[in-house]
């Protein structure tokens, strides 16, 4: 891992941290904000660098562990909070704040072509967490060929990311996680039968919210909603979704949202929407145990989706549920790392793509003259 400076990374979330010692350890580490609201959605980038500051104890099954010689790494990961930069210097590209976010990004870029490591590869064994759709969105292009971490592909053309070469991360949940979900009838507890509640005010193929709101409306066991994420409004959606049989998960502005990762840890089974969406870890886990899919046409047929919900059988539902108690601890993200949790999760992801990314590191070479032979002529 780059020892970046604080304005790249932890500098950003508050002035004390920016004004902190460099550089960050695991004794100066500040804690993700707990007040940061709907940023922590997109806070990977923390988890991930803060589990290779982390020392262990020693006796930990760990995914990945920082070295301090860079000649013995097998990848390199590069500590720039490039979703919460989007977050905090402006929203739309004629915010003048923008430029700092910019600059950040032209000054990373100059740092990386310098550094011999990244010139050794082009960059291909170079890790770079993007999981805002518009994280890097200045200079994105230019940092193609690294193993890019994101939540979807909604934002990015086929010929810059791809399952083959990048990782799918989830978004970091922002409801609290239902640890005593204990009860004796699960399935009679939680009396809604679907959830929803966010913005319904969508680009691309979220305008299908606006859609499902017209049919969804007027049906007394579901609850549709638009809502905007306040500190309140994520408390109120913790709580129906712990009373819901079920929670819809529409796409958002891109095909995946936050949702689906706060109905995973509240054991509320998820109903996805979408043609097109990417799923973390779907090597390793099988999301038809425990989430229910529709065609965007289907969910658009009056009345489909809700009767199909209805007829859904009991014992099956309760299976789903177990199944979420038993795969959620894959989904939390938390310092220090735990076994099988979130970051460990995105770190094997990571060493499954870089046979890949060694490959072509070695076919870059097939026509690149060695100094000794250069020396010689």
């Amino acid at each position: 891992m780059y020892d970046l400076p604080r304005k790249f990374h932890v500098g950003m979330m508050d002035r004390r941290s920016f004004e902190g010692p460099a550089p960050v350890t695991a004794d100066n580490l500040p804690p993700w904000p707990s007040n940061s609201g709907i940023k922590k959605q997109h806070s990977v980038e923390y988890w991930l660098m803060a589990s290779l500051l982390y020392g262990g104890n020693g006796n930990e099954d760990r995914e990945a562990v920082r070295v301090s010689d860079p000649e013995s790494a097998e990848a390199f990961f590069v500590p720039f909070f490039s979703s919460l930069s989007f977050n905090t210097h402006g929203h739309n590209m004629t915010d003048p704040e923008t430029e700092v976010d910019r600059r950040l990004q032209v000054e990373l870029l100059e740092f990386l072509q310098k550094s011999k490591y990244y010139q050794r590869s082009g960059g291909r064994d170079h890790v770079i967490p993007m999981t805002h759709p518009n994280a890097f969105r200045f200079l994105r292009q230019e940092l193609n060929a690294s193993i890019l971490i994101v939540v979807d592909f909604g934002r990015y053309p086929k010929t810059m990311s791809s399952l083959s070469k990048d990782v799918v991360a989830p978004y970091v949940h922002v409801v609290d996680s239902f640890t005593d979900d204990d009860a004796l009838d699960p399935y009679e507890s939680r009396t809604t039968l679907l959830f929803f509640r966010g913005n319904t005010v969508r680009k691309d193929q979220g305008k299908i919210r606006i859609k499902l709101a017209k049919i969804l409306s007027g049906i007394d066991d579901v609850h549709y909603e638009k809502s905007v994420a306040t500190p309140k409004n994520i408390i109120m959606s913790t709580e129906g979704m712990r009373s819901s049989k079920f929670c819809l998960h529409p796409a958002g502005d891109t095909p995946s949202s936050c949702r689906l990762f706060d109905a995973i840890v509240s054991h509320c089974v998820p109903v996805i929407v979408s043609d097109k969406i990417e799923l973390p870890y779907e090597d390793e886990i099988d999301y038809s145990e425990f989430s229910i899919f529709f065609s965007m046409k289907e969910a658009l047929e009056p009345g489909y989706l809700v009767n199909q919900l209805r007829q859904f059988p009991k014992d099956r539902w309760v299976e789903m549920w177990k199944q979420l108690k038993n795969i959620s601890h894959h989904f939390e993200f938390q310092y220090p790392p735990k076994k099988e949790d979130g970051v460990n999760m995105l770190w094997r992801q990571v060493k499954r793509k870089l046979p890949r990314a060694q490959l072509a590191i070695h076919r870059s070479r097939r026509l690149k003259v060695p100094d000794w032979w250069q020396r010689r002529r």
